[in-house]
């Protein structure tokens, strides 16, 4: 009995370690690196990552290599969205809303795709209505912006030559050169801009979210109709925007601590 608790614990914390690798791993890798990385040995490695993909924690890309599934998303939604820090996380949304006047929120990455996750709406007659749960393209929002300008090189190049880049507005960027000139921009400064390139009449920045090893984890936004503020008026509001990312980093960092630490 106790060889078969100490197997079981040894196989609880494989797995724990393989999904950490795979959400931690700037390249995807296959079962047989991720084996190697964490000296798993081969079978064990294959076996638990086929379990992990028939339970949606994980799936394989087109090459075969390791990537977040849906459960894995679920759980990454669920850390900002627990009571324990859902009234914390309203309030920094309703601060920075009253402070800049306008719209803000929390969106997340999903794929070639970001989910706005959380908002706070501006109280104006004429405000673009995005409500929680909308699906927004990475390639000409702010926040999608952001997220593809901290993937690797090669991954992010590889991401724009098959992305549809369809003209959606009148500033909607559709050449992958000209769009990744743009990214390398946002990669310096960490500042999304999205100049009309979604909805027309629409202006929006956003900030990274980072969890505890400095990677994005979400994207802080805020947009506008352009008849308002700017693209270029939001930016004044880049200390306000920094300052509510930097706080809710620390609602992340404070969650991952806790669950270390029981």
């Amino acid at each position: 009995m106790t060889d078969n608790k100490r197997e079981k614990g040894s196989s609880i914390i494989r797995v724990l370690e393989i999904l950490e690798a795979v959400s931690n791993c700037e390249q995807p890798m296959s079962p047989t690196d991720l084996g190697h990385l964490l000296d798993i040995p081969k079978p064990t490695a294959h076996r638990l990552v086929n379990t992990l993909q028939e339970e949606g924690w994980l799936y394989t890309n087109m090459r075969g290599n390791l990537v977040p599934g849906d459960r894995f998303h679920n759980v990454a939604l669920g850390v900002l969205y627990s009571s324990r820090y859902k009234a914390l996380r309203r309030a920094i949304l309703e601060r920075l809303s009253n402070e800049i006047g306008e719209t803000c929120g929390i969106a997340i990455p999903d794929g070639t795709e970001m989910i706005y996750y959380d908002r706070i709406e501006a109280n104006w007659p004429l405000r673009v209505h995005l409500p929680i749960g909308s699906r927004t393209p990475v390639w000409c929002t702010a926040s999608g912006k952001l997220y593809l300008s901290t993937l690797p090189d090669a991954r992010r190049r590889a991401i724009l030559k098959n992305l549809p880049l369809e003209q959606l507005s009148k500033n909607t960027v559709t050449e992958p050169n000209a769009l990744e000139e743009q990214l390398l921009s946002i990669k310096q400064t960490q500042i999304g801009i999205d100049n009309e390139e979604f909805v027309d009449g629409m202006s929006a920045i956003a900030v990274p979210i980072k969890n505890s090893n400095g990677k994005l984890f979400a994207c802080l936004f805020c947009h506008a109709p352009v008849t308002r503020k700017s693209a270029a008026h939001l930016m004044d509001h880049i200390g306000e925007m920094r300052k509510a990312a930097d706080e809710l980093s620390d609602l992340i960092q404070s969650n991952e601590k806790n669950r270390t630490d029981h």
